[in-house]
């Protein structure tokens, strides 16, 4: 609900949002009091250089699939 205050749902849990600097942080706090310890939230900012640009809250961030893979 609070990042249809943001910006548009495109997926059950997947919102584009177009926000400034200050909205961006504040996306981040208030998501962050929301956010389950077992559940994950990421940011993707796009543009140049976007693979540096992935943030996340809640568990650890997921595998880098350009990395090897070893079961």
């Amino acid at each position: 609900m609070h990042c249809q205050n943001y910006g548009q749902r495109v997926q059950h849990s997947v919102f584009e949002c177009v926000v400034d600097a200050t909205q961006y942080t504040t996306l981040k706090i208030e998501l962050t009091g929301l956010v389950d310890e077992k559940k994950i939230v990421r940011f993707y900012q796009l543009g140049n250089n976007y693979k540096t640009k992935e943030e996340h809250i809640g568990v650890k961030g997921s595998l880098d699939l350009e990395d090897p893979l070893i079961f």
